[in-house]
Parts: C-alpha cells; structure tokens; sequence
C-alpha cells in the first residue's frame, strides 16, 4: 500500500518520511504529516497480525504504542519519544511486563501462526507446555542444523516433559521481547515488534536475558520469579538463537551449540 492514502486517512498531506534504523523482517519509517503529527509506519507481509497483537496487549494494560490505522501492508503507530534508559524506565518496563504476563489464555499458542521473515512460527495448540515447545518451537529447526545438533536438539525435545513444568499458566507472551523491543522514554517504557502467543512467562524473561541485562529495576518492577528458573533459561532461550541461527547464518551456530551445552544435553 502507498503511503499516498495517508493523506485521506489522517487528514493532512505528508510532509517527510524517513526511513529508521532496524526493520530487518519490515520496513519502518517515521512519517510527519503537514500539521506536525507524527507517527511511526511499517510496511510488511505480516502487520494486520501484529496490529492484533498490539490490541491484545493493549487490552491487557501492557505498554505498547496505539494502533492509528492498519490496512493491507500498512500499520500506523503512536509515535514513541524516546529517552535514555533510566531505573524509573526498567521498572516500569517490569511492571508493563507483569501486567502482560497476568493476562491468561486458556491455552497454549495463539489463534494463528506467525513468522519472521522466512522462518514460519506454528502456534498451533498442543496438549502441554513440554509438547508444544517441542513441537512448536524446537523441533521445526531440525532441518536446517548440522546432524550433530540436530541429535542434540531431538535429545533435548525428548526430555521435556523432566525439565519444563507440564501446565504452567498460559500467560500472554510479547514473544520476542529482546532489549531492542523495549523502547524506553521519560521515566516509562514501551513494548514493540511483538510476536505474541500464550505459554510459560519465563520465555519472556530468558529472551530479554539473552542479548542483554535487565537491571535491579526491572526485577523489581516485574517481581517475584518462579523456583528453578536459571536451570529452564537456556531452554528457553534456545528458540530466538535458532531464530538468529535460521536468518542470519553461521555466525550464530556458536550460540546455538553454547545454549544446547548449557541445557547439558
């Protein structure tokens, strides 16, 4: 779609569109429209699910930007001003984050499946959590990594029903929740880019460890954890390494084959 419709949806003409930084799986620009408004906009494949996405989390009081308008490969988003992070920032992302995590499901997954870029995400249900990060989440990388470790990985697949909790509540996941989808202003924080989906609220926790170091705040801000935690991480945390591993190359075979050690298999 044209940004060119813009102009009619909003009211205003635009006055300048430039392209931001990122936009590895989309294209992201910051569009100003003639009467000072500005707001971030992505053009991709997949926006009208995230533009869901963001209403669910939206609904469950977690801090994400607004939906201004989505159609066809077009989302309009509440343009964010953003400030260094500060400890006020982490705790309110904590806090954001629990209040996504006390949203339940009823069910494992999400009512469609997802992608980035090329890499399909299943979401479908499955009958347990051990089953559907499996199946959903581990298992569909066999094709792409070397014979052995991909034996690992189906080593690790089988041993999930002794390392991961058969029912844990299905909260709502932002689903790649890495510090780079963690936008922080004055004193407040944001969630963007998600990938959402129910199951453990540990996913969410282990991917935000994985490329970096949530601060003192932030735990405080999100609260208690759960017993045994350190020992599910890098379970966990194995999905986005694949991910990573799936897009951009070899250079995170490393990551995959650290994490697959720490799990001890």
């Amino acid at each position: 779609m044209s940004l060119d419709g813009l102009a009619q949806v909003f009211g205003a003409g635009i006055a300048s569109a430039r392209p931001l930084h990122g936009g590895d799986l989309s294209e992201v620009l910051k569009v100003t429209l003639e009467d000072g408004r500005a707001m971030a906009v992505k053009r991709g494949e997949r926006v009208d699910s995230e533009a869901r996405m963001l209403a669910a989390m939206a609904t469950a009081e977690a801090p994400v930007p607004e939906v201004l308008h989505q159609a066809g490969s077009l989302l309009c988003l509440q343009w964010l001003d953003e400030a260094p992070a500060s400890a006020a920032g982490w705790q309110a992302l904590g806090q954001g984050l629990r209040r996504l995590h006390n949203c339940r499901g009823a069910q494992y997954g999400w009512p469609e499946d997802y992608a980035f870029g090329p890499q399909p995400i299943p979401n479908g249900h499955a009958g347990d959590w051990p089953d559907f990060w499996a199946r959903r989440r581990l298992l569909p990388f066999l094709p792409v990594l070397p014979m052995a470790q991909a034996r690992r990985l189906e080593a690790l697949a089988r041993a999930l029903p002794e390392r991961l909790p058969a029912r844990p509540t299905p909260a709502l996941l932002h689903g790649d929740l890495w510090t780079g989808n963690a936008l922080f202003g004055d004193g407040t924080a944001w969630m963007i880019d998600p990938a959402c989906y129910h199951g453990h609220a540990e996913v969410d926790l282990a991917m935000l460890e994985l490329f970096g170091s949530p601060t003192d705040a932030f735990w405080q801000g999100y609260g208690p954890r759960e017993p045994g935690r350190a020992e599910r991480r890098a379970i966990y945390q194995l999905f986005p390494a694949l991910v990573h591993f799936r897009l951009f190359g070899a250079s995170y075979q490393g990551m995959v084959a650290q994490l697959l050690s720490a799990t001890g298999v």
